[in-house]
């Protein structure tokens, strides 16, 4: 029987843990066994929940085994540490502390409140947790919702805070053919039950509050920002200057702006970009996506943090664009948005 391999991880707190990983083990297998607090979810590499930094070693995904990272963020050593193993010593860091784990994934019954079209395409689905259910949760973290009458579940970010709790809000955008789509569309209606789980995800607002933060979102990626921002809005003491870039395809897709303006009121600090990638320039509204609206004019400080949410092309260009600025890639966090049907 082969010797376990030497992992070390290490939080953004500084706190570390020694993991012995197996042969027939991913790291976070092993991590999960001897209880280090290691966010995860689907363990099948397709949520990004278990993404972690390779420091020193050499650590693979396993043969043939297909990941949500895109090709620069594993040139960078961005690794999923359910899909990984080890060829040797190594170590990872984590982009959150050693608390963030220690919140696990509850399972919870919800009343539909309101179900709102507010854009051609997305709808704002308000849940009321049920008496009893409670859960937990970091600004920009999401859940898993049970499509009813099936048994297929769908992930969406909370657009609330857990201040906002039991209230939860979810944007959710509008598929053809989509199965919660449907749903929504035709049958969901007030006092409706759904179930949920969470909360999962270490995309969330991290402790660096009074660093300037750029947000761009795609979409219904606007979700988590929206979430942050009222933390941020929340949290006591100055408020950290804020660039949130938001862009969606036309001007009918476009949503929140009054909520936008609101923020904008509420937080002197905070700047709002927005972008329509097709149709003519209005007041307020820029022609171009909202990668491109953040430049050097910005002046990027070297504490700068950046929260990038939308498709995964998206998410590519902003993570390029800002490291051309002079972002350093540990200081950019990011969650893709992949469709299901």
């Amino acid at each position: 029987m082969s010797t376990p391999t030497r992992v070390l991880v290490e939080f953004s707190d500084g706190a570390e843990s020694e993991v012995l990983v197996r042969a027939d083990q991913s790291v976070l297998d092993a991590a999960l066994t001897a209880d280090v607090p290691i966010l995860n979810q689907c363990q099948t590499g397709s949520c990004g929940s278990c993404i972690a930094r390779l420091l020193d070693g050499k650590a693979e995904h396993r043969n043939g085994a297909a990941g949500s990272l895109i090709p620069g963020e594993r040139a960078e050593g961005y690794r999923l540490l359910c899909l990984t193993r080890p060829d040797g010593e190594c170590r990872f860091s984590l982009g959150y502390d050693s608390t963030a784990g220690k919140n696990r994934p509850v399972e919870a019954k919800c009343f539909v409140n309101k179900v709102d079209r507010i854009a051609c395409n997305v709808v704002r689905l308000e849940l009321e947790l049920a008496e009893g259910y409670w859960m937990d949760f970091r600004p920009g973290q999401f859940i898993q919702v049970k499509v009813p009458g099936t048994e297929e579940f769908r992930s969406y970010s909370m657009a609330t805070t857990a201040a906002d709790l039991p209230r939860i809000e979810l944007l959710i955008r509008i598929l053809d053919d989509g199965a919660m789509s449907k749903w929504l569309t035709s049958m969901a209606k007030p006092d409706d039950v759904i179930e949920i789980s969470g909360p999962y995800g270490q995309f969330f607002l991290k402790e660096k509050v009074r660093a300037p933060h750029i947000m761009i979102a795609g979409g219904t990626g606007l979700a988590p920002m929206m979430s942050m921002l009222d933390a941020l809005r929340q949290a006591p003491g100055r408020k950290p200057r804020t660039v949130l870039s938001f862009g969606c395809q036309t001007r009918d897709a476009l949503f929140a702006l009054e909520q936008l303006d609101l923020r904008r009121q509420w937080m002197p600090a905070l700047e709002t970009r927005i972008c329509v990638d097709r149709g003519d320039a209005a007041d307020g509204i820029r022609i171009g996506n909202p990668v491109e609206a953040i430049t050097s004019n910005d002046e990027l400080s070297p504490d700068s943090v950046a929260y990038l949410c939308g498709p995964p092309g998206m998410i590519a260009a902003a993570r390029q664009h800002l490291e051309g600025l002079g972002l350093p890639p540990e200081s950019i966090f990011a969650e893709q948005f992949v469709a299901s049907n």
